[in-house]
């Protein structure tokens, strides 16, 4: 009994789990800048303010959505910006059409949920711009169809732009991942994390299957599994270490270091990345080969067949110099970490090593190899 009564209670409590104050805060100054840029460019519309209805309350259920939950397939552009206005024309035909208010409300909210789900559009704000513009017959009648146009449609666009755009600048994806996307480097292959031998008709019937289909999209679906997948495969990875598979012999470079002692250094070790360091081995980034390539084409854009000359003299010139090219936000570990959690850093593609600190002093560097090597010997050890 009081088991039951526990369980009771607890289905009472929160359903997600605790949000990070970063993804809060983000989430709040999106939907501030979104919700008065909105209400900004609407008013400059208005013709006549006196009628109301310009900065409707669902546009806030939408910012909800768009900047806290930019993932779920209701927060997307085509459910928001359809679902929106076409639950405004469905109130504003009630309105024309009915005079009782009990039964203009529910009649307007009901047919605006109907249309939503026939055209795939389904956003739970939309259900409250029915409701708004049905509690208003009088305003509503007087504005007409382009209440809909404006401020609902125009609204909900302005708010969606604002998301696309916040997201990109916040290392958020709005709208989500497509499942055919091209990946970081420009083919048709999924990423590596990404590729789990389902096609997207079978990863929709799951969907379908457990009713999932408005709460996640086929691409997240993915990262779950691809994500589940790699924990499970971390349990198997045995107790090691970062420090017992980490190469300790390094070879760094200053951040005042030339780009052509850079190369030189890239050829004679065969390496794929090389760390920044300053004083007592203070870490301050690294340099992937990828990064140097990148440098001279850019400066070097538009010069065809004279390229390999001008990569030699921007690698002579004193100017450039590692600091210029390094990469500082790269995942690092500590050295008593799980190998287990280095899995996921290494096999997304974006980095090549992950260096090993202790108190910011870097002492060691996991390479891909490394970590291949050390899961190979572990698969070896286990009876079969």
């Amino acid at each position: 009994m009081k088991l039951l009564a526990n369980s009771a209670f607890r289905a009472l409590g929160p359903a997600i789990p605790p949000g990070s104050p970063r993804e809060a805060v983000r989430a709040g100054i999106g939907a501030l800048i979104g919700v008065a840029l909105a209400g900004l460019l609407l008013l400059t519309f208005t013709e006549d303010q006196r009628l109301g209805l310009w900065l409707i309350a669902p546009f806030g259920a939408t910012s909800v959505l768009v900047f806290a939950v930019p993932s779920s397939p209701l927060a997307q552009p085509w459910s928001a910006v359809v679902g929106n206005t076409l639950s405004a024309l469905c109130a504003v035909l009630v309105c024309m059409l009915v005079a009782d208010p009990f039964i203009r409300v529910p009649l307007a909210v009901g047919l605006a949920i109907a249309a939503m789900i026939l055209l795939r559009a389904l956003h739970p704000p939309g259900g409250a711009v029915a409701m708004t513009a049905a509690l208003s017959p009088d305003t509503i009648r007087e504005l007409g169809l382009g209440f809909a146009l404006c401020p609902v449609a125009l609204g909900t666009a302005i708010l969606v732009l604002v998301a696309v755009l916040y997201s990109r600048l916040t290392g958020r994806h709005y709208p989500f991942r497509q499942f055919e996307q091209k990946n970081v480097h420009g083919t048709d292959d999924h990423e590596p994390l990404e590729r789990i031998g389902l096609s997207e008709a079978e990863l929709t019937d799951i969907l379908t299957q457990y009713r999932q289909t408005l709460n996640l999209g086929v691409e997240d679906l993915v990262r779950l599994i691809s994500a589940a997948e790699l924990r499970a495969a971390g349990h198997r990875a045995g107790p090691l270490t970062a420090s017992d598979i980490m190469s300790r012999d390094l070879v760094t470079v200053g951040p005042e270091t030339v780009l052509n002692d850079v190369a030189q250094l890239f050829q004679r070790h065969g390496f794929i990345s090389l760390p920044v360091v300053e004083k007592d081995d203070r870490f301050l980034g690294v340099i992937y080969q990828i990064h140097l390539i990148r440098k001279v084409s850019d400066e070097s854009r538009g010069i065809g067949g004279r390229f390999r000359a001008v990569l030699a003299r921007q690698l002579r010139d004193r100017r450039l110099r590692a600091a210029q090219i390094m990469s500082t936000d790269v995942p690092t570990t500590t050295p008593d970490a799980p190998i287990a959690t280095l899995l996921p850093k290494l096999a997304d593609g974006s980095c090549d090593a992950v260096p090993v600190l202790d108190g910011g002093r870097i002492v060691g560097i996991v390479t891909r190899t490394d970590l291949i090597a050390a899961l190979a010997r572990q698969s070896l050890r286990q009876p079969a």
